[in-house]
C-alpha cells in the first residue's frame, strides 16, 4: 500500500469528520460514537493494509 495513498485517505476521513463535528447538529454523544467507529474503522483498515491483519474473510463468524 503506498504512502501517498495512506496520507490522502487518512487526511480526507480527518477533514470529513472534522466537516461533521463541526457543521452538523447532532448530540454529543452521537458525535462521540460516531468519531470512534470511524476512528475504529480507520485503525482496522491501516493494520489490515500493513498485513498486521489478515483479510476480513478468513475470520470466523460463529
Amino acid at each position: 500500500m503506498p504512502l501517498i495513498s495512506i496520507l490522502l485517505v487518512l487526511i480526507v476521513v480527518g477533514v470529513v469528520l472534522w466537516l461533521i463535528n463541526t457543521y452538523l447538529p447532532m448530540d454529543g454523544k452521537i458525535k462521540t460514537i460516531l468519531n470512534v467507529v470511524v476512528v475504529i474503522a480507520v485503525i482496522l483498515w491501516l493494520l489490515q493494509g500493513f498485513g498486521v491483519l489478515g483479510t476480513a474473510h478468513t475470520v470466523p463468524l460463529n
